[in-house]
This record gives structure tokens, sequence and C-alpha cells, in this order.
């Protein structure tokens, strides 16, 4: 097996507990707009996707740039609201990912979350290091399964996709990785390991004090500089 140079985070529910919030944000958003919406059979359908792909699923057509602008930034903005008064990281994330930047392992972070989105995070995670590099889900790629947002996030940090392991908590995602010919770790926030599996994922947790606990960190084979 090809060494490790890199993780690759996704963010809603692998770096945050958020998932069930964004949840809360279409139940919200549907009773605004007077929807009847099965909220779990949306969240299946869109976890890992981008804002104009979710806004087609949503309304089970093409959308319109406009129509996807707008109920991006409702959903969205609803979402922050309710999340923002309780926002947590998934348990131990960011001294796991400071502990694996000082073993010379780069950072990035591959997510179909928006500017906005990424902003909120990141100004509340306060993470040290800071990652190497952000791919959204707004810059133009294709949302997961498709491999892009992970694919460019290993070019922009120089590493090759076999010698990245992406770390996932949707099975879009969990299969994006797999397309990018990258190694995967289950983060079970939000799906058991079974609906996270794959010949790839080298690991199931629930969140980073258990992968602590089993000392993944110091049983990886790090190519060090």
């Amino acid at each position: 097996m090809a060494r490790i140079e890199a993780f690759i985070f996704d963010m809603d529910g692998t770096m945050i507990d958020s998932m069930p919030w964004h949840a809360k944000a279409w139940v919200e958003f549907a009773r605004r707009r007077e929807l009847l919406l099965d909220v779990p059979d949306l969240m299946r359908r869109t976890t890992g996707r981008n804002a104009f792909e979710c806004a087609c699923a949503l309304l089970e057509r093409e959308a319109t740039p406009e129509e996807s602008v707008d109920i991006t930034h409702e959903k969205e903005s609803i979402y922050r609201e309710l999340f923002g008064a309780a926002f947590t990281e998934v348990a131990g994330f960011r001294v796991f990912a400071a502990r694996a930047a000082a073993r010379g392992l780069k950072i990035a972070v591959g997510t179909a979350g928006d500017q906005y989105n990424v902003e909120f995070v990141m100004s509340r995670l306060n993470m040290a290091p800071l990652p190497l590099a952000i791919v959204r889900g707004d810059e133009g790629l294709p949302g997961k399964p498709q491999p892009a947002i992970f694919l460019e996030a290993a070019r922009r940090i120089g590493v090759a996709p076999e010698h990245c392991v992406v770390f996932e908590d949707a099975p879009f995602g969990i299969e994006a990785a797999r397309r990018a010919g990258m190694r995967a770790v289950a983060v079970c926030t939000t799906h058991t390991p079974a609906e996270l599996a794959g010949p790839h994922v080298i690991a199931a947790v629930r969140d980073y004090e258990e992968l602590a606990l089993t000392n993944f960190l110091e049983t990886l084979d790090v190519a060090t500089a």
C-alpha cells in the first residue's frame, strides 16, 4: 500500500457534528414554504451534493440558477442560525488534525458546502494549523459521489490520490473517495459502518477520540519529508 502523505476531510458530519442541524433546517424551510417534504429521503439523496444539485433534488426537476440561489440562501441561513448556538466539532477532531499535521501530513478539506458555510465553520473551529487547501461545492465542481472535489483538493496540496486518506461520514463521500483512488476512514456520526463500508475503507469509528485510542496515526505508514 502506498504511503500516506495527506488527509482530506469532508466538513459536515466529519469535522463538525452538523448533520442533525441540516435536517432541522430543511424541516423549518419546508414549514416556511408550506411544503410537504420527506426530509430523511431528501438528506439521503443530497448529502455530499453541491447546492445546485440539492435544489434540483428538492424541486425534482432542473432548477434555474435563480431558484438554486434562492433555495440555498434560505435553507443555509436557517442552518447557520440553528447550529450557531449549538456549534460542536466531532469529538477530538481539532486535536487529531493538529497531531496529523505535526507528523508531517498535509491537511485539506473537500466539502460540498458553499463559501458561507465554510466561513461559518472555520471561524468557529479555530484550527491550528489551518488546512493547506479547502475545496468547496460552489467552485463549479460536481458534488459527491463524483470524485472531483477530492481530486482537486489533492491537486492543490500536490499529493497524488493514492497517497491520500479521505475522512467521510456519508455514503456518497465514501464512494467519491473510491472513485478518486483514495483510501477512506468512515466517521460514523450519521451512518453505520455497514452503510459506509468499502474495500478502500481502512477504519470505521464514531469520532476522532476513538481513532486516538486505537493509535491510528502511529500505525499508519506515513511518508515524512
